[in-house]
């Protein structure tokens, strides 16, 4: 097997985009932060494949300090165990990875046997896709409008809490800042409003060809149970859908109640990826 890391973004994604559109719902994430890359949007990156006669069997993705993506398309004997071999070789330092259940334990169990570590399931999750919005939903009060730099404030504070609450990362406030300066830059956000008050939020991300992804839904605590962010979702979910053939999302599946909304809204579960954390075992 052939390992060939990319300092070209285009020429990786030559090499693989073919494979990932045949599954465009399924490796949306993948699809969408290599975009990303290839707009300017990461610095730091790190893009490989492993190929097995001059063909694509697997290939990485990494963002640091987010998880390694890993998508295997040919289930050769042992390929998740080369991987690994070959990222400690190149001094790739993996300490989390997003994909596929079997893979990315595969995977993670590989690498802990080369490298050390622990495993920690930091979120069973549900991939979801929405071709089309349901119409009878009843709806909440208010409307949605694009985040202006007026609401930087307190979405700078709103995503601080649902990073506390999903647990999948922790920003500073300054690193807050800089996000939620380049989400309304970008014109990613959309507020719920009522009574001229902010009580919910969204974003889009991550467009491939024919879809988009939904994330940064949150309410705060005063304001949930009165179907807010049902409501934003589905509105700018089938504003979306004007644009793009199908929208994604993903959830905590231990979350019933979003994964309940989720599926009111018309939105399907396709998948169940897994996002584990590879701790340092520390020694007594």
């Amino acid at each position: 097997m052939e390992w060939i890391v990319y300092a070209n973004s285009s020429a990786f994604a030559g090499k693989v985009e073919k494979l990932l559109y045949q599954n465009e719902d399924i490796y949306s994430l993948f699809l969408g932060i290599l975009n990303q890359i290839q707009e300017g949007r990461y610095e730091d990156y790190f893009l490989a494949t492993l190929e097995e006669d001059g063909e694509v069997a697997a290939a990485c993705l990494m963002t640091p300090p987010h998880p390694l993506q890993l998508i295997v398309f040919r289930e050769l004997p042992d390929i998740e165990k080369e991987i690994a071999r070959r990222l400690l070789i190149s001094g790739i330092v993996v300490d989390a990875v997003v994909g596929d259940q079997e893979t990315a334990h595969r995977f993670a169990k590989a690498w802990i046997a080369k490298a050390g570590g622990e495993i920690r399931i930091l979120m069973h999750q549900g991939l979801y896709r929405a071709d089309s919005v349901n119409t009878r939903l009843e709806k909440s009060p208010g409307t949605w409008r694009v985040a202006n730099k007026r609401d930087a404030p307190l979405l700078e504070e709103w995503i601080l809490l649902f990073e506390q609450e999903t647990g999948i990362t922790m920003s500073t406030p300054a690193e807050a800042a800089r996000k939620i300066d380049s989400f309304i830059e970008q014109k990613e956000v959309y507020v719920w409003e009522v009574d001229n008050e902010v009580v919910s939020c969204m974003k889009k991300s991550r467009p491939s060809k024919h879809g988009i992804t939904v994330s940064f839904v949150f309410t705060p605590m005063k304001h949930r149970r009165k179907g807010y962010a049902r409501t934003l979702v589905a509105e700018v979910t089938e504003e979306l859908l004007g644009e793009y053939d199908f929208v994604m999302l993903y959830t905590d599946l231990k979350n019933p109640t979003s994964n309940k909304i989720y599926k009111e809204i018309g939105f399907e579960q396709i998948a169940t990826p897994v996002h584990l954390k590879i701790d340092e075992k520390i020694s007594e």
